[in-house]
Formats: structure tokens, C-alpha cells, sequence
């Protein structure tokens, strides 16, 4: 019995080493020995590829809708999208303003509570550096 728990702390010990791998360096800086590590650039490009996407999309309103829509950036009922994210965005009138969407989905609830879209856009203006127009 003694035998089979000496094995078994050998086993799990043995298991951390070779799972943590070895290091070399600071304890606050530990290097990987025999580790080739690539520099991530995705990110960046990813990023650009988004915006680019965005602006795109943007591009596709008219002139006067596209600074409407600069000037809100995200949508006013799903505020963590961003406009033209998911095409081009979506143009609803609401108590006579125009109200930028990035979807067709979101207008139901849009026109459901009119008060509180408004409030949304001028708040998302205001974050935006558009004001609230």
C-alpha cells in the first residue's frame, strides 16, 4: 500500500513538471527553453479588417445618412454593436429623428419604447463626440 502512494505522488509530480514545462529566467520573467514562440500579428490586422468592414458598410448610406450615423457609431438598441458591423445599418424613423440600427431585428424594439431609443441615441452621440442632434 505505502509503494502505491510513493507511485502516485512520482506519477502527479512528474505529470506538473512535464505539463508547467521547462523554464529558464526571473520568476517574473520566466523564458520557455526549446519553445519557438511566433509574434501574434493577427490582432492588428484583424482590427484593420474590421474597420475596414465597417467603413465600408458605412460607405454605402447617403452622404447625409452616413454623418448621422458617425455621429452615433453604435446601435441604439443593441449599443455593444457597433454601426455597420453587420452590414449596412438600418435607417428607422422614431418620433420623427432618424435612428441608426445595426440590424433590421432590432426595429420592433426600436418603436416599442420610442422615449428610451431616443435617449439611447442622444447618449451614444454624446460618447461619440457628435453631440446630441
Amino acid at each position: 500500500m505505502k509503494s502505491c502512494t510513493y507511485l502516485f505522488a512520482f506519477v502527479a509530480i512528474s505529470g506538473s513538471l512535464f505539463l508547467a514545462g521547462c523554464t529558464s529566467g526571473t520568476g517574473d520573467n520566466p523564458v520557455k527553453v526549446g519553445v519557438t514562440t511566433q509574434k501574434d500579428t493577427s490582432a492588428p490586422k484583424a482590427a484593420q479588417g474590421e474597420d475596414a468592414k465597417l467603413q465600408a458598410n458605412l460607405a454605402k448610406l447617403s452622404a447625409e445618412d452616413r454623418n448621422l450615423a458617425d455621429a452615433q457609431k453604435w446601435c441604439a438598441v443593441q449599443n455593444e454593436n457597433p454601426l455597420g458591423g453587420m452590414g449596412m445599418p438600418y435607417k428607422v424613423m422614431v418620433k420623427g429623428q432618424p435612428v441608426f440600427l445595426c440590424c433590421k431585428g432590432c426595429k420592433a424594439e426600436a418603436e416599442a419604447d420610442p422615449d428610451k431609443t431616443l435617449s439611447n441615441v442622444a447618449e451614444l452621440k454624446t460618447k461619440a463626440g457628435g453631440g446630441a442632434k
